[in-house]
């Protein structure tokens, strides 16, 4: 048992962005490090008694945030984040600011974010 993850069973967040989030944490806080191996998606989802596809989702948003790569026979591994330039940090307090000024959670903002991303 790794005690990566703590479900909420009862809680509002769904399973899949409660594995991301807690890990996204984790590694922003650095308590997982550049190049640690993250249990497998069959592993994991076993542990916190989840389908596998649960998993896999939470992991696919980490890779797609940056935070992890997957690959065939290496597993999945946390990436060191890369440094944020100014600019860009600037504009994500001004979204916040905008966001909080709209009566927007954090959840919503981040989700105007993800829509216009391109993809």
């Amino acid at each position: 048992m790794t005690g990566l993850v703590a479900l909420d069973v009862g809680g509002r967040v769904p399973p899949f962005e409660q594995v991301r989030s807690q890990i996204a944490a984790q590694i922003a806080a650095g308590y997982l490090v550049d190049g640690e191996r993250l249990p497998s998606v069959r592993a994991l989802a076993e542990e916190l008694g989840l389908a596998a596809g649960t998993v896999a989702k939470a992991y696919q948003l980490l890779e797609e945030t940056g935070l992890v790569h997957t690959a065939r026979g290496a597993g999945t591994r946390v990436i060191r984040p890369a440094a944020v330039p100014d600019a860009v940090a600037d504009a994500a307090r001004a979204l916040v600011a905008a966001a909080k000024e709209a009566g927007l959670s954090a959840d919503q903002a981040a989700a105007a974010l993800r829509e216009a991303w391109p993809a």
